[in-house]
């Protein structure tokens, strides 16, 4: 009996019909599909799924920054440490995406099934054990970031809402990811959507108290996110259990593997690295900004979360690349994988080249619209446009980075962070605002210098094309 093919998107037509296309989801097979058209149908809901992401950092600062300095400021700190949390989430998403691109390029769904399943058991034991850590010493570690005494008293209970409730990041994360691999990039973009749109109405509501709501402050805005990923998870439990989809999880698949996690730990451990290298970096740089008071702390949270909102959708091309490499590579048409990735570089150069156009020169008027103090808003139209002025080379760099990702190549992307954030960034960083006496600007200016140094050798890297003969 012949097998059912699933619907395939037409070859024909305009580019709004390709994204169309894209948003409903269809089931395609993206070793034979047209380069140009593959990347376009998966970027598409990637990107979205991004700015729904960007456009929920963007929200929740707004709300934030009308409660003053130390609000502002607790939470930027937050958000600091939320990032090794982060780290270690998309390190092992990292993982998941490669190994299930290249079980569903070769052709193998059940191994790309029982894959998903344990990593969804290595995902639950590890946030489990940084919740109870993190969130336990949350004013310790406060402490350690050396933030005053007035601000640890106000944050704790922020910090440790966000940092114990870690569990639901890491399963938004990680089930993304799969679908991601598996080409069903449309569930996760609704994923996102759904979990972030829910947050967006729920945090403003608990922070000051609208209607039926408890007037919680700057809690509120961490209950108002827990909620929303908590129902993005549900959501992706659901389409993860369905059968609908081509990793289709049942409980034989969460029976621990030893074999099989032993593999995704290996891939997992150094993408872990890889992401823990660069965001400590971002800690280190706040710890520097720390010892200039909190209107340069605030001003920076706020340029980051504007940065933010650009960067994220980048992702979501960059995202497509790793997908179709990973995929490309378990077809064995390595020629093909590269491919995809200088075309997805090209879109993403030409997009961050305007951004960073329009930060550069509209910095102060975007920073206003966010309430602020002059000092913070100062400080915050500066870091934006001197962050903006690297925006094309961080777009080369952030596609070629995830190329080596999806290939499951996470050791070279690695030690490119270690050298340019740990060995440059920070070092620069501290020599440019102390000795040299130009402040928070210095902080400011090592930034788009680091990401300049790791575009550069990650482009003479991957041009020399090691990552094609990785196996996961």
């Amino acid at each position: 009996m012949s097998e059912t093919k699933p619907p395939t998107a037409p070859q024909d037509g305009s580019l709004w019909r390709v994204v169309v296309e894209a948003l409903k989801g269809h089931h395609l097979d993206y070793t034979s599909e047209r380069l140009n058209r593959a990347v376009i149908l998966l970027a598409v809901p990637m990107v979205l799924e991004m700015v729904m992401e960007s456009l929920f950092a963007v929200a929740d600062a707004f709300w934030v920054s009308h409660l003053g300095q130390d609000a502002i400021a607790i939470v930027g700190i937050t958000e600091s440490l939320m990032t090794i949390l982060y780290a270690v989430a998309i390190g092992i998403s990292i993982a998941a995406t490669a190994i299930v691109a290249r079980r569903i390029g070769e052709k193998e769904p059940e191994k790309a099934s029982q894959a998903a399943g344990q990593i969804l058991l290595i995902g639950v034991g590890v946030s489990i054990l940084m919740g109870l850590l993190m969130g336990g010493f949350a004013p310790h570690i406060l402490r350690l970031m050396q933030t005053n005494e007035a601000t640890i008293e106000a944050g704790t209970t922020f910090s440790r809402v966000m940092l114990g409730g870690n569990i639901t990041v890491f399963l938004i994360f990680l089930i993304n990811a799969v679908f991601r691999g598996a080409g069903d990039a449309v569930i996760a973009m609704r994923t996102l959507w759904l979990a972030n749109g829910i947050n967006i109405v729920l945090a403003p509501c608990f922070i000051f108290g609208w209607g039926p709501f408890p007037q919680m402050g700057v809690v509120g805005a961490a209950v108002g996110t827990n909620i929303g990923r908590g129902i993005g998870v549900l959501y992706q439990l659901y389409h993860l259990t369905s059968g609908k989809h081509r990793v289709q999880v049942r409980w034989q698949h969460l029976r621990p593997d030893f074999t099989l996690i032993r593999s995704v730990a290996q891939t997992a451990v150094t993408g872990i690295a890889q992401l823990l290298i660069s965001t400590t970096s971002w800690v280190g740089l706040f710890t520097i900004l720390n010892t200039f008071g909190k209107a340069a702390v605030g001003g920076y949270a706020i340029s980051v979360r504007v940065v933010l909102f650009a960067l994220l959708p980048v992702w979501g091309l960059a995202n497509a690349a790793a997908t179709l490499v990973g995929q490309n590579l378990g077809a064995g048409k390595p020629d093909r994988s590269e491919a995809a990735v200088w075309i997805a570089t090209r879109y993403n150069t030409i997009f961050l080249s305007v951004i960073g156009f329009v930060f550069v020169v509209f910095a102060t008027p975007i920073v206003s619209l966010f309430p602020a103090d002059a000092e913070v808003t100062t400080h915050a139209a500066r870091a934006l446009w001197i962050v903006g002025l690297g925006f094309p080379l961080y777009a080369i760099g952030m596609t070629v980075t995830s190329a080596f990702n999806g290939a499951g190549d996470t050791r070279t992307p690695t030690w490119l962070n270690f050298f340019s954030f740990w060995c440059c960034e920070i070092p620069l960083a501290w020599l440019l605002s102390k000795p040299f006496g130009l402040g928070p600007t210095g902080v400011f200016v090592a930034i788009p210098i680091a990401f300049t140094i790791m575009t550069v050798a990650s482009v003479v890297l991957f041009r020399k094309g090691y990552w094609k003969a990785k196996r996961v």
